[in-house]
């Protein structure tokens, strides 16, 4: 079997009315993806997705389309899709950085070699080691009285687990979690992510502020210049520390763990590069001492299956005490699917079906699909 083109599709999906998402990087409204395909001369197609956010990780998606179609596809045209590894390395010899894009090139990859042996990609990851994935809602940065009311549409949908955005201001931010917090009773576990906003004394005082609220983790409370800033929050705070924006690469993973500097490490494909980095990062994890949880950039439907994959087959990412973000679809108007994913929202299930085991809804990637050539800002990172 061998690759014969690669073609994207930019996407634009709005979230649903009353479930956009506010942080310290901004208010995320609608979502400029890039849906991939990689065909092949045996008529298997293997499916990605790019989840491009450009104050997250600097892509975009005419930025996307320009790599994939002048610097990737050409490395990849006329090879075994299968050879995954190798086809991984000629992609990052082609062009550095730009994750989400390779990732949604890889994730292809995998699709195509599952569906080519027949088994879910779980099955060549490994095997299953969990059947259900526990998951977590996110409540964004509102005003206490909107905050309050979004969590308490999440819990009525059933969810088990919330996470609160924080980061903009101080006293506002401790308000709303604490309001949560008594929405949702002692029984809820209650995560907080500042996405950078805090600076390290602020962090101190609002840990500090928040101990009676029993929090779950605080996920990157402090901007990523300094790594060691994290370590002394750590050594200041009982509360455990998720490192997500401060890991993006296997370099990042070990400086920080050197350091001693997170408790958790948030991770998912779109953000490493593949599912195969995502692995390699959650064993650098494994080797310190320390688990891993699904982090989101608020997927589509593709990039949430390639999740799934990736957390039923990992034992070193810990579903089970820091429920995954497996939620963006959830969000979205749209997932692109044909079949929606099982996404609890306090159980998600990984598909069973060839590859990825997922199939574009063709109807919907044409009412989406985005002509203007331009990428809408986000906030990023859910």
């Amino acid at each position: 079997m061998k690759i014969t083109r690669i073609e994207t599709i930019p996407v634009s999906v709005p979230l649903k009315p009353g479930l956009s998402t506010k942080t310290a990087g901004g208010q995320h409204v609608v979502s400029p993806y890039v849906m991939i395909r990689v065909h092949t001369d045996e008529d298997l197609v293997g499916l990605g997705e790019a989840t491009l956010a450009p104050r997250w990780s600097g892509e975009t998606s005419p930025g996307c389309v320009a790599a994939i179609e002048g610097l990737i596809a050409p490395q990849l045209i006329g090879r075994d899709p299968t050879a995954v590894a190798d086809l991984t390395g000629r992609m990052n010899r082609a062009i550095r950085f730009n994750p989400f894009t390779k990732a949604a090139v890889e994730m292809a990859l995998w699709d195509l070699a599952g569906k080519a042996a027949g088994v879910p990609v779980y099955r060549l990851l490994g095997g299953k080691v969990r059947d259900e994935l526990p998951m977590k809602m996110v409540v964004g940065a509102f005003e206490v009285s909107e905050a309050v009311e979004l969590a308490r549409r999440f819990l009525e949908w059933g969810a088990r687990c919330l996470k609160v955005k924080v980061g903009l201001d101080a006293d506002q931010d401790i308000a709303r979690v604490r309001a949560v917090r008594q929405l949702a009773g002692a029984d809820i576990p209650i995560g907080i992510d500042a996405n950078q906003g805090w600076d390290l004394a602020t962090a101190r005082r609002s840990l500090a502020r928040l101990e009676d609220c029993d929090l779950l983790f605080a996920e990157q409370p402090v901007p990523i210049d300094d790594p060691e800033d994290m370590a002394r929050l750590r050594r200041d705070t009982r509360v455990p520390l998720m490192a997500d924006e401060s890991v993006f690469t296997l370099t990042d993973a070990r400086r920080l763990t050197g350091l001693g500097a997170a408790d958790v490490l948030s991770v998912y494909p779109g953000k490493h590069g593949g599912l195969a980095a995502t692995r390699e990062i959650v064993q650098v994890g494994r080797a310190a001492g320390i688990v891993s949880s699904m982090g989101s950039n608020l997927e589509l439907g593709v990039a949430t299956a390639a999740m799934l994959h990736v957390g039923a087959a990992e034992q070193g990412i810990d579903s089970e005490r820091y429920p995954g973000d497996f939620l963006g679809p959830l969000y979205h108007e749209t997932d692109l699917l044909i079949e929606p994913l099982e996404l609890g929202p306090a159980m998600a299930r990984v598909p069973e079906g060839p590859g990825l085991g997922v199939e574009l809804d063709e109807e919907q990637l044409e009412r989406y699909r985005d002509t203007s050539g331009q990428a809408a800002p986000l906030g990023g990172g859910a």
